[in-house]
């Protein structure tokens, strides 16, 4: 954890995909102070029609940015990674900043298991060490 997970009703070319992988990676681990290692993400392409919200009372196809995180952060804190993450979204695949929407799963650490990291997630703490990547 945490575990970002956009779902799009196109496709994109695989380097424009790592591409948004390596910025909201980045953006992440920047903005809630955490070792970028921990970080997986998903680009799921669901296909046309595949991702949908009523808006006035027509469904229109929109993109979903799921992520699973530790505890800890601030609602405020929340806001600004959830924007952040859409500018990248938004930069890089064109998605629709009115047709994007955040949702944000918090979990305890002992619920993310990471066997190169040591095992299961510490709890978050606001003096948590930036991992370089590596």
């Amino acid at each position: 954890m945490p575990y970002l997970q956009l779902d799009v009703n196109d496709s994109y070319p695989v380097d424009l995909k790592k591409t948004l992988a390596g910025k909201m990676a980045a953006t992440y681990a920047r903005l809630m102070t955490v070792d970028i290692r921990r970080i997986s993400i998903a680009i799921r392409e669901v296909g046309q029609g595949g991702v949908w919200r009523v808006v006035d009372g027509e469904p229109v196809p929109v993109s979903v940015l799921m992520c699973d995180i530790r505890k800890g952060r601030t609602a405020e804190l929340r806001m600004e990674v959830a924007k952040a993450l859409c500018a990248d979204c938004i930069d890089i695949l064109g998605l629709r900043e009115e047709r994007l929407n955040v949702e944000f799963t918090q979990h305890s650490g002992d619920e993310m298991y990471h066997p190169t990291l040591g095992g299961f997630s510490p709890e978050w703490s606001e003096n948590e060490a930036i991992g370089d990547g590596h």
